[in-house]
């Protein structure tokens, strides 16, 4: 009999066992075959998340920086990429993301997410060029000017997201955000193969980026990782993703939350064909992603990519992720992120509470002062209140 069929009967005894202690590779990948029961699944998966997080569910009001969409990678689910000449490629001035900051400070943004691609000076000289105009030789010296400027001319804090950084990167950017991030997305070097989503990415091997989330727990830095779901990862591979997450934040404690994001198809993208994960199997990973994760952990799901987006609580999250009064998802443009009141009515009406976060969590800031940077902490503290959250936010 093999192990998802052995699971079945007795498969939400098994599951709460395990949630204390942290699933074990075998049961998660049993729990992820269809044919295993969802709705015990579930109940486990949201009985472990009130366990640790009780029934606030939060979210970060932002605003989002594409510093630039120039980048040296080929993602085949990406549509967000530009080639220099192109008409829509980009390097935000210091001049436009002022504006946005500002815009977002009237409408109680708390967060200025840089999310940007990988290096394009690495492999375009057009971006060499408009670097050096700008005073800089790489994208992440840019990127901390940036981060500098917001912090000097907005209430808002940076969180970085800017793909592969290197020890002397990561002490640079500690300083001037609040958290930075970096998206595993898989840990099976299989799908860099030819024909597989990760091919033309040189930065997606799973042991760089692993290599990075290594670093940013060596230097305490609170940091944001996930998984991408349906790239053509198998439910081992998703797995062992997890697996890996965790086993680094069991070493340093930094991991801030974790991301469990669906891809979605797009007309121009390489995979159009691929078909999207169904809301049961994000349901599912969900689910196994918070029973291996525990009920400590911060597990997010964009709202924006799944269309009856509460049911994502009966999974387990325990928070949104960013959402923006002002900027597109432009890495999804094609989902709008929820208004914010409609949010908080669909968190409501499952028996939740919706507060606002900063783009650190509030167990860093009250209880593990150490992984703040000094030069933000006082600046942090005085964001929140006793409960480490935004006082008295506003869902308008």
């Amino acid at each position: 009999m093999s192990p998802a069929v052995s699971l079945h009967g007795r498969q939400l005894a098994v599951a709460l066992d395990a949630a204390g202690r942290g699933l074990s590779r075998e049961t998660a990948i049993a729990l992820l075959d269809p044919a295993a029961p969802l709705p015990p699944l579930l109940a486990a998966a949201a009985a472990l998340r009130n366990r640790g997080k009780g029934k606030t569910i939060t979210y970060s009001r932002k605003v989002f920086l594409p510093l630039t969409n120039l980048c040296r990678d080929r993602c085949g689910y990406c549509t967000f990429r530009r080639n220099p000449g192109d008409p829509d490629g980009w390097f935000m001035m210091p001049e436009q993301v002022l504006e946005v900051v500002e815009e977002g400070a009237r409408l109680g943004c708390t967060e200025a997410l840089f999310s940007l691609g990988d290096a394009p000076e690495a492999v375009f000289p057009e971006a060499r060029a408009i670097l050096q105009g700008l005073g800089y030789r790489r994208t992440l010296e840019y990127l901390g000017a940036a981060c500098r400027l917001v912090l000097t001319r907005s209430p808002l804090l940076p969180h970085a997201n800017p793909g592969l950084m290197g020890e002397p990167d990561l002490r640079a950017l500690k300083p001037v955000s609040a958290s930075m991030g970096l998206m595993l997305e898989s840990a099976s070097p299989r799908l860099l193969q030819a024909g597989g989503p990760h091919h033309g990415a040189v930065t997606k091997h799973p042991r760089a980026r692993l290599r990075v989330m290594e670093l940013a727990g060596r230097l305490r830095i609170p940091f944001t990782t996930g998984i991408l779901v349906g790239i053509g990862e198998t439910g081992e591979e998703r797995v062992d993703s997890l697996l890996a997450i965790r086993a680094l934040h069991e070493r340093f404690g930094h991991i801030q939350e974790v991301i469990i994001q669906n891809f979605r198809v797009k007309p121009t993208i390489p995979m159009g064909d691929q078909p999207e994960p169904t809301l049961e199997e994000m349901l599912r990973t969900v689910a196994v992603a918070r029973l291996i994760l525990g009920p400590s952990m911060n597990v997010q799901a964009p709202p924006n990519l799944t269309q009856d987006y509460g049911r994502l609580l009966d999974a387990g999250i325990n928070d949104w992720g960013g959402i923006s009064p002002l900027t597109r998802d432009f890495i999804n443009p094609e989902a709008p992120w929820p208004h914010l009141a409609e949010l908080q009515a669909v968190t409501e009406s499952r028996g939740f509470v919706l507060r606002q976060r900063l783009p650190v969590y509030p167990e860093y800031i009250l209880d593990r002062p150490e992984f703040l940077p000094p030069e933000l902490l006082e600046r942090i503290r005085a964001s929140v209140d006793s409960d480490g959250l935004v006082p008295n936010p506003d869902h308008s």
